[in-house]
């Protein structure tokens, strides 16, 4: 992890840090889905203007933390009246349940939504045990 701090989710979603150079830093927390299955989890995070390069996907220490910068280009020709946030940080941090495999985590992005399947343990999958008849 870099020295970027994580934003902590507040009512507004928006949270602020000074930078060393003196100018704050809006850091968006990204809304999430989470679905759970037998199979694993699957995370969807909105993360609008958010390019592969811009994007950092990592584990550390049973922590899985997503962090982008968005690159809002104003159009040729045109000039800012009003911008409340020109390029957003995002930063969110998740624990992850021992029962889910860490080494098995699939992140796609697309259309600014990243998707991320993190496959369950097979020692911690729900499994059928057959009855036997005596």
């Amino acid at each position: 992890m870099n020295d970027t701090q994580l934003a902590q989710r507040n009512g507004s979603a928006i949270a602020q840090r000074a930078e060393d150079k003196g100018a704050p830093r809006v850091t968006v927390v990204p809304a999430v889905d989470i679905v759970e299955d037998a199979n694993g989890v699957t995370l969807w995070a909105d993360l609008p203007g958010v390019s592969r390069e811009n994007l950092q996907v990592s584990f550390n220490d049973g922590a899985l933390h997503i962090e982008g910068q968005a690159v809002v280009a104003t159009p040729s020709g045109l000039r800012v009246q009003h911008a409340e946030i020109r390029q957003p940080h995002f930063a969110r941090s998740f624990s992850l349940s021992p029962d889910l495999d860490a080494g098995h985590i699939d992140a796609q992005l697309k259309d600014g939504v990243l998707k991320l399947t993190i496959a369950r343990r097979e020692e911690a999958r729900p499994r059928r045990i057959a009855v036997n008849l005596s």
